[in-house]
C-alpha cells in the first residue's frame, strides 16, 4: 500500500483536517520532536488505497540569516552585510523540524501541503519540499508526487473540496517572500547594527536595547512622527460663533446653527450680534425633506476587521491576528488573511446565515432576515486571493474565551449587516431668517433601520423631535450670545488610523502590517495611550527627523511602496528574483554609504535631546584600571560605563545589578557584581570586563562568573558547579552562594532553579563525586535549633540527588550522569581535586594553561 504524507501549518490545524478526512477514524501518535504529531488513516488516493500521514510544521521550518563569522557586531562592518553570504537554518533548532520532516516522509510516494493559501505559505510549501524530497520514493515514470490543497475555512464542504481539487505550489509567490526577507534582513541589518553602535556609544537614557531601522517599520513610525510634529507645531486661533435660541410652544426651546459658522473677526461678529440683536422673531423660509440612506458595509477583510478591533473593542492588531487565527484553527471563521471585500458567485449566503438562527443573541434577527429575504451584497474588491472573513460555524459565550468571543461577536455581526438592506431615513431641515442672516436645524427620523439593528455602533445618533412647522411661520427669539472659542490640534494617530494609511501607502501586507505596529513599540519608539492613540517618544521623533535630514527617502513610504510593487511583480512571475534584489540593494548601498557620511546630522538632534554616557547613571563598582567608580546604566541597555577610561561594559539584561560586596576579579581587578532577576530566579556574578572580553579560549562574550573556566577563583565554575543540568543539554547546577538561607542552584545556560536546605547556615563543595549520578558531594551546616538530622546533628556531607536523608530537601529529585568529553580532554563536570589557590595571577594562568 502505497503512502500519501500530508503537511499543515499548525499542529492544531493538522488535527482539525485529519479529523475531516478520515471522516474521524484517524489514529495519532506523538513525532519524535514532541510539537508535531502524525495522524494517520487509510483512505482513497487518485482512485487507489492508499495509508495517509497527516502532521504538520510549526510556521516557517527555515530562517535566512548571515553566516556566523558576520554576527560578531564588534568585528564586521555593517556594510559589509549587503554583500554577506547568507544561508538557510532551521527556525527553531529544538524543534527538529527538517529531521522529523526526512523522518516521516521517508518512503512516502506522495505530498500534500496544507499550508496557509497565502505566498508565506506557499514559500513554506517549498521548505517542507526541500526537507522531504530526497527521503521519499522514486516516482513511477512521469508520476506527480507534489500537489499543493487550496482551502479557505475549516469544514467539511471546503477542506474536501480542496482535497478532490489538488494544484501545484506557486514558486513564483514563494519566491517574492524570499526576496522579502533578503532585503529586509540585508538592510534592516546594516542600518541597525550601525546606529545602534554608534548612539549606544554615546548616550546612556536611549532607553531602547536596539536602534532598527526596518524598510517598513521606518516609514511606519514616519506617520506617528508626522502627526506628533503637527500637534506640536500647531497654533491655536480664537473664532467666534454665534448662539440663537427660539422659544417654542409650551416653553420648549430650539438652538438655530448659523449659516456662516464661525467668525475669526470679533469686532465684525458684533456687528452681526447687534444686527440680530434688533429682531424679536425668527421666520421660517423654507422646509427640506429628503429621503437619505447610510449605506450596509462590502464583505469584511483583514485590514478592516484590525481597523474595527483596534477603534471598537480595544484589541491590538497582534493580538487581533492571534485571536482570528485561533478562531480559524477551530473552524469558528475562515481564513483571517485576505485583502478581498467581495464574496464570490458561488458563496452560500443562506447557508451561512441560516447557521447563526439557534445563536440566543442574533438567532431571531438572522430568521427574521431568512423569512424577509437577504438583500444583494455591495460590490466590493476580487484581490483574487482569499474569499472575505465570514463566520463559518455557530459559537456561544461559554465555549470561547471573553476576547475570541467578542471577536467572532463582531465577524458574525458584520457578516449579517452585509446581507441586510440599507439603513433609511428622513432628514428635515428648517431654514429662518432673522433680517439678512440664515439660520437652519435638522433633524433625522429613521424609516427603516436596517443593517444598523445588529450593528448597532453604526446607528444613527438619536435626534430630538424637530417642530411642526410651516413656511412663512414665525417663532419668539428667547437669546442671542456670543461665544468665544478655538481651533484644536489634530490628535495623535490611533492604530485604526495607522492602519488606514498603511493600506493607502502600500507598507506591509495584511498579513505584515500587525508586526510592523507592534516592533515600533516594542522598540519603545511609541507608546500607546488611552484609546489605542500612538505617542511618539523623544527617541523615535529624534531618529525620524534625523532620517529628514540626511535622507527624507528613508522614511518615505514612497520608497517602500516601489519595493513592494517589484515583490509583487516577482510574485506574478513579471519580474526576475535577482533583478529585483540587485537593482533595490545597489540603491540601498548608495543610501548607507551616505547616511554614514552625514551621521552627524542625526547625532546633533541626539546631542540636544539624550543625556551623554558621563552624564547618566548612578555610581556602583570599580575600573579594574583606573580604580575609579563606573556608573550603572539602567536605561535599555543596560551596561557599566566608566567615564575615566571612556569604556562601556555590557552586563546582562532584564534582570537587576548590584556590588557584589566589593569582591575583585583575580585577573584584572574589576569589582564584581551581581545579576539577579529576584528572590525566586537566578542569581550570579560576574566580572564586567570578563563579560565582555572572556579571558579563556572555551569562553564566549556573555558568560559570567557560573561559566568561567578559572581553575581556582571561588567564583567559577571549578568552585561552584554541582551537576549536570536535568533539563537543558550543556547547562552545569551552580551553586547560588548568595541565596542563603533559602538555598538554590541554578543552571548556568537554562533557567532550571533547584530550591533546598533552607535551614541550613553553609554549604561547601568537597573534592569527591557521588558514586551513583558524578555529582559533586556537599558539606553541610545545618542550624542547631532547626536541623533535620538526627540526635542534633548538624553537620552531613552526602550527594543532593542520591543521599537520603537530602532527598526530601531537594525540590527535583534526580540528577543527571556527567557527559565526559572525548580524547582525555577536562570533563565539564565540576572537579575540585587540584593545586593549591596560586598567590599571584601569572601562577593562576600558568596553573590553568599547564
Amino acid at each position: 500500500m502505497r503512502t500519501v504524507l500530508m503537511v499543515a501549518e499548525k499542529p492544531s490545524l493538522a488535527q482539525s483536517l485529519a479529523k475531516i478526512l478520515s471522516n474521524g477514524s484517524a489514529t495519532s501518535r506523538k513525532g519524535f520532536n514532541g510539537a508535531c504529531s502524525v495522524h494517520e488513516y487509510t483512505g482513497q488516493f487518485h482512485g487507489e488505497n492508499v495509508r495517509f500521514k497527516f502532521t504538520s510544521v510549526c510556521g516557517h521550518v527555515m530562517t535566512l540569516d548571515f553566516l556566523p563569522s558576520y554576527n560578531n557586531w564588534d568585528k564586521v562592518d555593517p556594510a559589509e552585510l549587503f554583500a554577506a553570504t547568507t544561508e538557510k537554518k532551521e527556525a527553531t533548532a529544538k524543534l527538529k523540524m527538517p529531521a522529523f520532516l526526512e523522518k516521516e516522509g521517508r518512503g512516502c510516494d506522495f505530498l500534500v501541503l496544507w499550508l496557509d493559501c497565502d505566498k508565506e505559505g506557499e514559500n513554506i510549501c517549498f521548505e517542507v519540499i526541500d526537507a522531504v524530497k530526497y527521503s521519499m520514493s522514486k516516482p513511477r515514470g512521469n508520476e506527480q508526487q507534489i500537489f499543493r490543497a487550496r482551502f479557505s475555512s475549516i469544514t467539511d464542504t471546503d477542506v474536501k473540496r480542496a482535497m478532490a481539487n489538488l494544484s501545484v505550489p506557486n514558486e513564483s509567490e514563494a519566491r517574492s517572500v524570499d526576496a522579502r526577507l533578503e532585503l529586509d534582513l540585508r538592510i534592516g541589518c546594516a542600518f541597525t547594527r550601525f546606529q545602534t553602535k554608534f548612539f549606544q556609544g554615546k548616550y546612556g537614557d536611549l532607553d531602547s536595547t536596539l536602534i532598527s531601522f526596518g524598510p517598513c517599520q521606518t516609514p511606519t513610525l514616519g506617520f506617528c512622527v508626522e502627526r506628533h510634529d503637527r500637534i506640536q507645531s500647531f497654533k491655536p486661533d480664537t473664532y467666534w460663533i454665534l448662539n440663537v435660541e427660539l422659544l417654542l410652544p409650551g416653553d420648549r426651546r430650539l438652538q438655530i446653527d448659523w449659516e456662516r459658522v464661525r467668525l475669526f473677526d470679533r469686532e465684525v461678529i458684533q456687528l452681526f450680534h447687534s444686527e440680530i440683536k434688533q429682531h424679536n422673531n425668527a421666520i421660517v423660509v423654507k422646509i427640506d425633506k429628503k429621503q437619505k440612506s447610510k449605506a450596509r458595509p462590502v464583505a469584511l477583510n483583514t485590514v478592516e476587521m484590525l481597523r474595527t478591533a483596534s477603534s471598537g473593542l480595544g484589541f491590538g492588531p497582534q493580538h487581533t491576528m492571534q485571536i482570528a487565527e485561533r478562531l480559524y484553527t477551530q473552524g469558528y471563521i475562515s481564513y483571517p488573511r485576505t485583502e478581498t471585500t467581495q464574496y464570490p458567485a458561488n458563496f452560500d449566503l443562506k447557508g451561512t446565515l441560516r447557521m447563526q438562527c439557534s445563536n440566543s443573541q442574533w438567532g431571531s434577527y438572522a430568521q427574521e432576515l431568512l423569512n424577509n429575504g437577504i438583500n444583494k451584497p455591495k460590490q466590493g474588491q476580487d484581490a483574487g486571493d482569499h474569499p472575505p472573513i465570514t463566520p463559518m460555524k455557530p459559537a456561544s459565550e461559554d465555549v470561547l474565551d471573553r476576547d475570541s468571543w467578542r471577536l467572532y461577536d463582531f465577524i458574525t455581526k458584520y457578516f449579517m449587516a452585509t446581507i441586510d438592506y440599507d439603513c433609511k431615513y428622513l432628514q428635515t431641515t428648517i431654514l429662518f431668517n432673522i433680517g439678512e442672516e440664515e439660520f437652519s436645524v435638522t433633524g433625522n427620523e429613521i424609516i427603516s433601520p436596517g443593517f444598523t439593528s445588529i450593528m448597532s455602533w453604526k446607528s444613527l445618533s438619536p435626534d430630538a423631535s424637530l417642530p411642526s412647522l410651516k413656511t412663512g411661520d414665525t417663532l419668539p427669539i428667547r437669546d442671542v450670545r456670543i461665544n468665544e472659542r478655538q481651533t484644536s490640534p489634530p490628535d495623535y494617530l490611533t492604530e485604526s488610523e495607522l492602519i488606514t494609511l498603511m493600506e493607502k501607502f502600500g507598507i506591509g501586507t495584511d498579513a505584515s502590517i500587525p508586526v510592523h505596529i507592534n516592533n515600533i513599540c516594542e522598540r519603545n519608539y511609541v507608546t500607546i495611550e488611552s484609546g489605542r492613540k500612538l505617542k511618539p517618544t523623544a527617541l523615535g521623533v529624534v531618529l525620524v527627523h534625523g532620517y529628514q535630514k540626511i535622507d527624507i527617502d528613508l522614511v518615505k513610504p514612497s520608497m517602500r511602496a516601489a519595493i513592494e510593487e517589484q515583490l509583487t511583480l516577482i510574485a506574478q512571475n513579471k519580474a526576475d528574483f535577482h533583478e529585483v534584489l540587485s537593482w533595490t540593494l545597489d540603491v540601498f548601498v548608495k543610501k548607507f554609504q551616505y547616511f554614514v557620511e552625514n551621521i552627524a546630522d542625526m547625532d546633533e538632534l541626539f546631542e540636544v535631546t539624550f543625556s551623554p554616557l558621563a552624564a547618566t547613571g548612578k555610581p556602583l563598582s570599580r575600573c579594574g584600571k583606573c580604580k575609579r567608580f563606573m556608573k550603572l546604566i539602567t536605561a535599555k541597555p543596560a551596561r557599566l560605563h566608566c567615564s575615566t577610561c571612556n569604556e562601556t561594559f555590557n552586563v546582562p539584561q532584564n534582570g537587576n545589578i548590584k556590588l557584589y560586596k566589593e569582591l575583585k576579579c583575580p585577573l584584572d581587578d574589576f569589582e564584581l557584581v551581581l545579576w539577579t532577576t529576584g528572590g525566586k530566579g537566578k542569581t550570579y556574578p560576574l566580572c564586567p570586563y570578563c563579560l565582555n572580553h572572556p579571558p579563556f579560549p572555551d569562553m564566549k562574550k556573555g558568560m559570567g562568573c557560573n561559566e568561567c573556566t578559572h581553575p581556582t577563583c571561588q567564583h567559577a565554575l571549578e568552585q561552584t558547579g554541582v551537576s549536570n543540568c536535568l533539563e537543558c543539554d550543556n547547562g552545569t547546577l551552580v551553586l547560588d552562594p548568595t541565596s542563603a538561607p533559602k538555598w538554590r542552584m541554578c543552571c548556568n545556560r537554562c533557567n532550571v532553579v533547584i530550591n533546598m536546605f533552607e535551614n541550613a547556615h553553609k554549604i561547601n563543595l568537597t573534592d569527591d563525586s557521588c558514586d551513583e549520578c558524578q555529582s559533586t558531594i556537599l558539606k553541610i551546616e545545618f542550624n542547631k535549633n532547626k536541623t533535620p538530622l538526627d540526635n542534633g546533628c548538624t553537620t552531613h556531607i552526602g550527594c543532593v540527588f542520591c543521599d537520603p536523608i537530602l532527598v526530601p530537601l531537594v525540590e527535583i529529585k534526580r540528577a543527571v550522569a556527567l557527559r565526559r568529553r572525548k580524547g582525555g580532554q577536562k570533563s565539564s563536570r565540576p572537579r575540585r581535586k587540584g593545586p593549591k589557590k596560586p598567590k599571584d595571577k601569572m601562577a593562576q594562568l600558568a596553573a590553568y594553561f599547564v
